[in-house]
């Protein structure tokens, strides 16, 4: 296996000293010794969601590199924020403080300290309650937070860092669900869209194929950017909100360095989420010729979401201790989207649909599969299921 790595003296958090860091990225072949594990457990009910992020571990569960390394703060492992900016080409670029907003459930009551440690690893500006950067609200936009659950946590973990990396001076409102119900989660979209400053919403979760018909008004907010993470299984037909026709639908990628023009290679992760739905009807720009589905289909765009080449993250293991690993999941990819999104501040309409009519502003991911089937499976040249149009190139398609 292919492995990079880089060594740079950076300060971490004062609780964690001035450390020496060794951040290994790899290839997306995984050692036997390591395995994505899943922070949410797969809910009984469709009109329940579960998260969407994956864990690099070994079979202890102790957090590892994919060479089956442990991670540590002496060695952390998997994309920096400089990667993920040269991957996407959006290095240099400001969203002139616009907001994402995360969508998560439940409480997270170490997110702000969290949140320091990651920054300040990788020399990113301080995002605070005390300086406006960072908001932290209920779903109906209270300051009473709802309960701990330490797999939603480690979603908001992800989410949180995942922005903070693509977009160092974007300003974040987070989001906390009461439970992981769509209608619960659907409220915190709708306080979100309700936000001063907020551009771009992203729900890194999923549950059963719904209609729009019921559960859409909770999506339904032209002049936003609404990401949704397409899932982990691969080819699954539909999953909401990600089959709505209100989002823009992110699939997952592997992501490598090359020696190209670039820098980087992509193909299709093999859990990235694909499908066809003909509950709710498509984009704008997607059509039924382009994608053989007479409904929605998805995805839209993608970006990184394999764990094996995934993002370096600080995130809880119990209510009062955190530590870093290596995660993954489309829980990665939607954020990073709605992150390109806020830099970009063009949201206006149905954000969905800019990428139909820029499409030659993104990297067109052309190798790959995440299963057997007719049309929503293999990458190809222009629109897949696995990687929709592309991945993000600067902003232009956005």
């Amino acid at each position: 296996m292919r492995k990079q790595i880089l060594s740079v003296a950076l300060a971490a958090s004062a609780s964690l000293g001035l450390v020496t860091t060794a951040v290994t990225t790899a290839s997306a072949s995984p050692s036997p010794r390591a395995h994505a594990a899943r922070l949410c457990a797969t809910p009984s009910s469709p009109e329940v969601a579960a998260c969407r992020s994956l864990k690099l571990v070994d079979d202890s569960g102790r957090a590892v590199n994919p060479a089956g390394q442990p991670v540590s703060p002496h060695a952390i492992s998997g994309k920096t924020p400089s990667d993920i900016q040269d991957a996407y080409k959006v290095a240099r670029l400001s969203s002139g403080g616009r907001t994402v907003a995360i969508v998560d459930a439940y409480g997270y009551p170490n997110a702000e300290r969290d949140l320091g440690v990651y920054r300040s690893q990788w020399g990113l500006p301080a995002c605070t309650t005390a300086n406006g950067c960072l908001r932290i609200v209920n779903q109906s936009g209270g300051t009473a937070l709802p309960r701990f659950d330490v797999g939603w946590a480690g979603e908001q973990a992800l989410d949180l860092d995942a922005v903070s990396a693509t977009c160092p001076d974007c300003k974040i409102l987070l989001v906390q669900a009461s439970s992981a119900s769509i209608a619960n989660l659907g409220a915190g979209v709708n306080t979100a869209a309700s936000q001063p400053g907020v551009v771009a919403i992203s729900n890194s979760y999923g549950g059963g194929d719904l209609s729009d018909s019921t559960y859409g008004s909770y999506y339904n907010h032209p002049g936003f950017a609404v990401t949704a993470s397409t899932g982990d299984n691969g080819y699954q037909g539909g999953s909401f909100p990600a089959s709505s026709h209100y989002v823009t639908a992110v699939g997952g990628t592997s992501l490598v360095r090359d020696s190209n023009s670039r820098g980087w290679s992509e193909s299709v992760w093999n859990g990235a989420g694909s499908g066809c739905t003909t509950l709710n009807a498509a984009p704008t720009g997607q059509t039924a010729a382009m994608t053989s589905c007479s409904g929605r289909a998805m995805a839209d765009v993608s970006a990184v979401a394999d764990p094996n080449t995934g993002l370096a993250t600080y995130a809880p293991t119990t209510k009062t201790s955190s530590s870093w690993a290596q995660y993954g999941g489309t829980s990665l990819s939607a954020p990073i989207v709605a992150a390109v999104y806020a830099l970009s501040g063009n949201t206006a309409g149905y954000a969905n649909t800019l990428p139909y009519a820029a499409s030659g502003g993104l990297f067109d991911v052309t190798s790959g599969s995440n299963g057997t089937c007719a049309s929503w499976c293999t990458a190809k040249s222009g629109w897949d299921g696995p990687t929709g149009l592309g991945t993000p190139n600067g902003t232009s398609a956005f």
